[in-house]
């Protein structure tokens, strides 16, 4: 099975005079099957209400913060690293238990 990777964003922060997104709170899961990790971080950017392309925050779609955070962020190396947690979590390096308990791994 693949890893699924869902990526959100939980919190934007913006400024009242322009609506110049500051800073935005980002979330993403991975699943893969039974097992999962996830991971949070922030991205902050400075708006410039001037240039061309400029989205004030009450226009904003999550699809557009999520590719500045894609930019902002190493999206492949982060997805990277999950998929290192998910894989240690298939595949534990030490398990705990006892050799003469049936509850034992």
């Amino acid at each position: 099975m693949a890893i699924e990777n869902t990526w959100t964003i939980a919190n934007l922060e913006h400024r009242t005079d322009d609506g110049g997104v500051v800073v935005a709170h980002w979330r993403v899961n991975a699943v893969d099957g039974e097992h999962s990790a996830s991971a949070y971080g922030t991205a902050s950017f400075t708006p410039d209400p001037t240039a061309e392309g400029f989205v004030p925050f009450d226009q904003l779609t999550e699809a557009d913060v999520l590719e500045w955070v894609y930019t902002a962020v190493d999206k492949a190396e982060t997805e990277a690293k999950l998929a290192d947690k998910i894989d240690k979590l298939k595949n534990p390096e030490t398990v705990s238990g006892l050799p003469w308990s049936s509850e034992s791994e």
